[in-house]
């Protein structure tokens, strides 16, 4: 844990000199951060604080292709959770680091820092101080959910007070003793932390798009409540998120831009990714699978995955392209650039707000809700109002938009685990490989990721009890 409490220390060098040895020692000259705008600074260095990438809980999903060859003949981490072998030890596959942990604790450490030194810096008002603290509540909170969902089970209110969750730390120091909250406390902590950036003034329009604003609190606050099974809660959130930002991209339109491209079966050049740092969805942008230092491509998806797609989605015809190798068929990712897969944008928000209409009984608000979103996404040829008469034909319309929309972030895998703890709208993952029928139970222990083997060897100033493996 050391490692990682101590990144937010040396971030500020990695701004002005080169990455391959900043984490080595602080580079002579280098003077220590003491404005205000110093610390700030710290969150603009976005591989270091807006950078939280997950792979895994995609290939538990089966939303991240892996080919055949590979899936049969390969033995580590990711064909474990793609595969699901439960028999398998995932500890000993997971043998050093993981980008989840070690960016999420990075983040944290940076957030830690800014919140311990804001209030003594120089060259700013008390105001200035307060909007920055707000920025690192508000990142430090995103962070925690994010962790917590994928080291630890879904929030039971019945019994997530005694739930192992995750370490929860609250220094930037080298050494800082730090515990393994449960469940509870952490996302207690997680609820503190958006209120505080509320408290502290958090602005309608923040500094940069990776500087949450209020209508990126207010979202947060909407998905942690949801995952509480707070309705009422999670939809006056979701509902004073979007009244600030309700913006949504109209994928049918970038659809006609690039029509030609698209429609040629033979055309696999790239094309600019829309989800980068302007589109006009986001709330608040942070890096998930791409490196924010340089544009990336985006994932593959097999055909069983690209099926599941609603006839006539148009975000689903940009981004994947069908494409036959020497050994597989699957569909290929077509666009290249940024994607705000780890932050949280409107579209997500409005499906927040259409499960809360739906377990209200409001289900004709709950569908007007969930189209607002199907119409910028489906042809107008394929496209028809939905309709449902209970809560269980709501859910499922709406949780099949959002798998699809959400798609590459961790929303899906964390749906996933809150409704099987619920139980009620549980689901057994089946897909058949080399003529076998293979599945993943609702109960499975594989739901809950295990920590790296360097978290739990090395764990500084604390003590880090391993998941089931």
């Amino acid at each position: 844990m050391n490692k990682y409490i101590s990144i937010a220390l040396i971030s500020l060098a990695a701004l002005t000199t080169s990455c391959d040895h900043y984490i080595d020692v602080m580079p002579k000259g280098m003077q220590i951060p003491k404005t205000l705008t110093d610390y700030e600074a710290l969150m603009r260095n976005e591989y270091n604080a807006n950078y939280l990438p997950s792979l895994q809980d995609q290939y538990l999903l089966n939303d991240r292709f892996i080919g055949q060859n590979n899936a049969r003949n390969q033995d580590n981490l990711n064909t474990a959770n793609y595969m699901w072998k439960e028999d398998r030890d995932r500890c000993e596959l997971n043998s050093s680091d993981e980008q989840m942990f070690d960016m999420g604790y990075g983040i944290i450490a940076i957030m830690n820092t800014i919140l311990e030194a804001a209030p003594g810096a120089t060259e700013a008002t008390e105001a200035e101080k307060n909007e920055v603290m707000a920025y690192a509540y508000a990142v430090r909170a995103f962070t925690l959910f994010t962790i917590v969902n994928y080291y630890a089970d879904a929030y039971d209110p019945a019994k997530a007070d005694k739930t192992p969750g995750i370490p929860l730390i609250y220094s930037g120091a080298l050494g800082a003793p730090w515990h393994q909250g449960t469940v509870k406390e952490v996302y207690d902590q997680i609820l503190a932390d958006f209120n505080k950036a509320i408290e502290l003034g958090v602005p309608e329009n923040a500094m940069t798009v990776i500087h949450p604003s209020r209508a990126a609190v207010e979202a947060g606050l909407a998905r942690v409540y949801l995952s509480t099974r707070e309705y009422d809660k999670a939809l006056q959130h979701a509902e004073q998120a979007l009244s600030r930002h309700g913006d949504l991209f109209n994928w049918l339109n970038y659809y006609n831009e690039n029509k030609e491209k698209i429609d040629n079966p033979d055309d696999y050049t790239k094309i600019t990714s829309p989800m980068a740092h302007t589109s006009v969805e986001n709330l608040w942008f942070c890096s998930g699978n791409g490196n924010p230092n340089y544009p990336s491509g985006d994932m593959d998806i097999s055909e069983e995955r690209a099926s599941k797609f609603e006839e006539g989605d148009m975000k689903f015809l940009v981004r994947w392209k069908k494409y036959q190798s020497s050994t597989d068929i699957y569909y290929r990712g077509m666009l290249t650039g940024y994607y705000n897969f780890a932050g949280i944008a409107t579209p997500e928000v409005y499906l927040i707000k259409a499960e809360c209409q739906a377990r209200k009984g409001q289900y004709e608000e709950a569908m007007k809700t969930l189209d607002i979103v199907r119409k910028t996404r489906i042809h107008p040829d394929f496209y028809s109002d939905s309709e449902v008469s209970d809560e269980a034909e709501a859910i499922e319309k709406i949780r099949l938009t959002k798998d699809n929309e959400m798609m590459n972030t961790m929303i899906p895998f964390i749906d996933y685990k809150r409704y099987n703890a619920e139980g009620k709208y549980a689901r057994t993952l089946t897909k058949t490989f080399d003529d076998k029928v293979y599945s993943l139970s609702p109960a499975s222990h594989m739901w809950t990721m295990v920590f790296p083997a360097n978290a739990i060897n090395r764990p500084g100033n604390g003590v880090l009890t391993q998941n089931s493996h």
